[in-house]
């Protein structure tokens, strides 16, 4: 055998793999399944032109930025049935308040979000609250190319949805920023958004809910120019293989 024969081979680097990484995203919990189903449901009929739904929707633009139970119209729509359903199958323990409220202000948010879009989803799973707001900024940007990317009204008005104290203030500050992603059909995965909405509600996990909005919003910018470096579209602002939720890289969920 020769020395040539002995060299050791090389090896393909592990981080070279073309496959992308999985998606480590939270399994969605009894907020987040209620509002999905309610969801899913609403706009498929929604699409269809069905007048029942073409109706609820209109109601439940309504509760827009309100609270669970402050319309006594909304009572069957908004998906709390739903939740009780969810609840009665699995057995899961929730503090049954903060899932109502967080399950209601998603599904009204999101009939909002969807008005007089007939052709396109405003639900998607693979959205983030603050992936959703830097592809605003981007539509923004391309629009106006003298516009700087990091847009601070935008910007501010996530900041202030982070600093709310109140579920009220929450409400009517989410309500804000899904004008604006209607405006731009930019879409929103509202089990998602329902179930942090949950978890805000609990004082220990606020601040984890937080940096995950936060995360969101950073990973969104740094996918984002990623692509447009590499011939990407510059409106795909948000890379589904990475999730805020992750728990290596820098990114964990927090408390």
């Amino acid at each position: 055998m020769t020395t040539a024969d002995r060299s050791p081979q090389p090896t393909q680097p592990a981080c070279s793999s073309t496959a992308p990484p999985p998606d480590r995203r939270r399994a969605p919990g009894p907020a987040g399944q209620a509002a999905g189903r309610c969801i899913s449901r609403l706009q498929g009929r929604y699409h269809q032109d069905n007048p029942a739904a073409v109706a609820d929707l209109a109601r439940l633009r309504r509760g827009a930025g309100k609270t669970a139970h402050q319309l006594q119209d909304h009572w069957g729509l908004g998906g709390l049935e739903d939740l009780a359903e969810v609840l009665a199958a699995t057995g899961a323990d929730v503090r049954r308040e903060h899932a109502e409220e967080a399950v209601y202000l998603a599904v009204t948010l999101w009939a909002l979000h969807q008005q007089s879009l007939r052709d396109s989803n405003m639900h998607h799973t693979k959205g983030s609250l603050g992936g959703a707001v830097r592809t605003l900024m981007r539509k923004k940007q391309s629009e106006d190319p003298s516009e700087d990317e990091l847009n601070e009204p935008l910007r501010t008005r996530l900041v202030r949805v982070g600093t709310a104290e109140s579920i009220e203030s929450v409400a009517v500050r989410l309500r804000e920023i899904v004008l604006l992603l209607r405006g731009e059909q930019v879409p929103l995965d509202y089990a998602r958004l329902a179930d942090q909405l949950y978890r805000w509600q609990s004082r220990t996990e606020r601040a984890a809910v937080r940096r995950e909005w936060g995360r969101e919003f950073h990973l969104a910018a740094a996918t984002g120019k990623a692509g447009r470096e590499s011939g990407g579209a510059a409106g795909d602002s948000i890379d589904h293989t990475l999730s805020a939720d992750a728990e290596d890289g820098g990114y964990g969920s927090g408390e």
